[in-house]
């Protein structure tokens, strides 16, 4: 007999109008009582502290309600709440603090980090949570001409300071110009102070659609270079601990693959405005 494990509808009444629930069912159960550290038993004890920094819409603190929200922070939850891990505090700081805080214990998880050969030398990472691909962007009528990641060699190029795309910048021999915050970025290469950043394409798609009269664009049609994907940052989006945490990373790894499995993930990501294309390397077209 073949067991079925997806998305139940729930229909029920609300008044004149009908609506649609969705109940997302597990077929497993957490099992880690024999990795030999104790993160894990003691995340489901006392809880964890999770890092975000500021980047709705995907990891952002709600100023209203003090309470972390977005695509990655829900994603995440989901599969903690499988893991049995229900006590989650969040910790907000620029994006090249949330490496140093992990090790200093002030935070047990970055919600959502690239896997590059500079992390994977202080971090561990958990399995994958969802995928997304790098993008250029320029000012509009691209003036310095950029048509392939190789001709960023040598100029001056924005990137979120510790992210992915300052890592692989700097390999390619680009003049990094570091910034905190996406503002400052996109605001750098409106006014010229530099030739282009590079960002996650979701992130610039979502800025442009909001500001569409904003003097950008995405270049289009741009090779993604193998390395860039698959050894400096743009493969799966995962949750980041530290090396010693055998077991909570396990638990994190099952949950994100149960939260994935049974359409959890799919229905987030829709919620977000994406697909189920951001859940694969080089998105089916759906």
């Amino acid at each position: 007999m073949r067991l079925s494990v997806g998305v139940v509808a729930v229909l029920f009444s609300l008044g004149a109008g009908t609506a649609f629930a969705q109940e997302f069912k597990n077929e497993a159960s957490p099992l880690f009582d024999n990795c030999g550290d104790p993160s894990y038993e003691k995340a489901k004890t006392d809880g964890i502290t999770v890092g975000i920094s500021p980047s709705p819409p995907f990891t952002s603190l709600n100023p209203d309600t003090q309470k972390a929200e977005g695509l990655e922070v829900e994603i995440d939850e989901a599969a903690l709440k499988w893991a049995g891990i229900d006590k989650i505090k969040y910790e907000v700081m620029p994006f090249g603090q949330l490496i140093p805080a992990l090790l200093a214990n002030r935070i047990d998880l970055i919600t959502a980090i690239h896997v590059t050969p500079d992390r994977k030398k202080v971090i561990s990472f958990a399995g994958p949570a969802y995928w997304y691909g790098p993008g250029i962007m320029v000012k509009t009528g691209n003036p310095d001409g950029i048509k392939s990641y190789d001709d960023l060699k040598g100029k001056q190029v924005g990137a979120i300071a510790g992210s992915a795309a300052d890592e692989y910048l700097r390999k390619i021999g680009a003049e990094i110009v570091p910034f905190q915050t996406d503002a400052e970025q996109f605001s750098a290469v409106a006014t010229g102070r530099v030739s282009a950043i590079v960002d996650d394409d979701t992130k610039i798609n979502l800025f442009l659609a909001a500001n569409k009269d904003s003097p950008l664009e995405l270049l289009k049609g741009v090779k993604v270079p193998d390395e860039l994907i698959f050894e400096y940052g743009y493969g799966y989006v995962r949750p980041g601990l530290r090396q010693a945490d055998c077991s909570l990373r396990s638990a994190v790894t099952q949950g994100l693959a149960e939260v994935r499995g049974n359409g959890n993930v799919s229905a987030i990501l829709s919620k977000y405005g994406f697909s189920d294309a951001n859940l694969f390397f080089f998105p089916l077209n759906n």
